[in-house]
């Protein structure tokens, strides 16, 4: 069953919809209300999809809770927009695109002292549709979409060594403690290195970074815990420019991209010539960057800059579209970093993982050995790069994006899963955050993985 611009199912009744959303929220308590929301707010038939008769009775009722859980996330405007695309043994069982890809913009007087500190924001008269083919600003899931493949075809290639310190590559990046670092480190987020820093604030080119972060002290020690670092992938990406002498968005276009026949991945993206449906291209983001603001003045938000908050305020005041949301990616990488900075579509996002989930094949092309994919995705050591599902039978390899992103595969099962959501789009929430999706993400994984069958009666 092929599926392009939505969904091919046949008809749906109102009442398996019902039935489905029913059993998923007897089964999590924070997904009664969507139950309730359905109830009060009856959907056409049009609107979600049904299976066909070559899906499993199981398979067709796992596709219609997810779904129904993000339909219900967009309805209830917790999120203006959303694509979402799952695929079983390289099918594309289901493509649907929810909402919008900008629903507001700012408003009047939102700011304090040229500084993105307010949310004053409107929602737009004409809103612009979200559709299956728009692009998206991955944020963080470039760590595995980017920066973790081009050390896989490195390592394929014998060019790189997990675990040699990294001042093999980076000979300057010396220090008692720091010599102790190993690629390997920096993968599983285990270097030592700082979770996060205003880079931008001391450096505007790729160069200057690298010398901020080489200087920078080690928050803990080597090796020992888990510590998520965008630092760590910083170095990744500047490690693969070292040891190919390309730089990370050109050596992935020529070495993966381009082979695969990507049409809508990159970094620093350009306009496609033919924009599809209504001109829509990319889905919109934040407005300025008023998180990161906070997360440099605010010294009780949670993280801590030692330097003047006040030495730069190069602030973007304007609504993000089709330009990295990252302010360590944007201003001091030039769009083009290990961490963030990934541009893509869910149906290009789906192709990358399918050539995982096939042991580093994908149209009859080998690009990847398979050790070497085993190598990454090893339930029992731990992956690389990617996190792991501890709360499912099966093992689950995610990662998650900051501006609303998410990437899931079950190899097991050969089961790919990806979530775009445009979160930031609405702004701040009340408390100063963007909307949690960690739920959100759970129940997805939870629906579309778990042994759910439908209740009785149902159909």
């Amino acid at each position: 069953m092929r599926v392009q611009n939505s969904i091919r199912f046949s008809e749906v009744k109102l009442s398996s919809l019902v039935k489905s959303c029913y059993y998923i929220g007897m089964r999590s308590f924070t997904t009664l209300p969507i139950l309730i929301f359905l109830l009060a707010n009856p959907v056409s038939a049009q609107d979600h999809p049904e299976s066909s008769n070559d899906l499993s009775e199981e398979l067709e009722y796992q596709l219609h809770g997810a779904d129904s859980l993000v339909s219900s996330w967009v309805d209830s405007e917790i999120i203006p927009g959303a694509v979402l695309l799952v695929s079983k043994s390289g099918e594309t069982l289901l493509h649907k695109a929810y909402g919008w890809s900008q629903l507001f913009s700012y408003g009047e007087g939102q700011y304090k002292d040229n500084s993105p500190t307010q949310n004053s924001l409107q929602k737009l008269d004409v809103a612009s549709p979200m559709l299956t083919n728009t692009r998206f600003d991955l944020a963080s899931v470039t760590k595995v979409m980017a920066t973790t493949f081009a050390v896989m075809l490195l390592v394929d290639q014998g060019l790189l060594d997990l675990d040699v310190p990294i001042f093999t590559y980076l000979e300057d990046f010396r220090g008692k403690e720091k010599d102790r670092i190993t690629v390997r480190h920096l993968l599983t987020h285990r270097s030592g290195l700082q979770q996060w820093q205003p880079i931008y604030y001391q450096a505007s080119n790729p160069q200057e970074s690298y010398e901020v972060i080489r200087n920078l002290p080690l928050e803990w020690k080597v090796g020992e815990g888990y510590h998520y670092s965008d630092l760590g992938f910083m170095l990744l990406g500047m490690i693969v420019q070292e040891v190919t002498g390309d730089r990370l968005d050109n050596y992935l276009a020529d070495q993966l991209y381009s082979p695969l026949g990507l049409t809508s991945t990159g970094f620093i993206p350009k306009p496609m010539e033919n924009k599809g449906e209504q001109g829509v291209e990319f889905a919109s983001t934040s407005h300025g960057n008023p998180y990161e603001h906070r997360m440099v003045h605010d010294l009780d938000f949670g993280y801590t800059y030692r330097g003047d908050p006040n030495q730069w305020n190069d602030w973007r005041l304007y609504t993000l579209t089709g330009e990295v949301n990252d302010g360590n990616s944007y201003h001091a990488f030039s769009g083009v970093a290990g961490h963030a900075g990934l541009f893509s579509n869910a149906e290009d996002l789906n192709r990358l993982l399918n050539l995982l989930n096939h042991n580093g094949t994908y149209g009859r092309k080998r690009y990847l050995d398979i050790g070497t994919v085993e190598m990454f995705w090893n339930a029992h050591k731990g992956p690389l790069g990617w996190q792991i599902s501890e709360t499912s039978n099966t093992a689950i390899y995610f990662h998650s994006g900051f501006t609303g992103t998410f990437v899931a595969s079950a190899p097991a099962e050969r089961l790919s899963i990806v979530l775009l959501t445009n979160r930031q789009n609405k702004g701040l929430t009340e408390n100063g955050r963007y909307a949690e999706l960690a739920t959100l993400e759970q129940e997805l994984l939870q629906t579309l993985t778990s042994d759910l069958r439908p209740p009785r009666g149902y159909n």
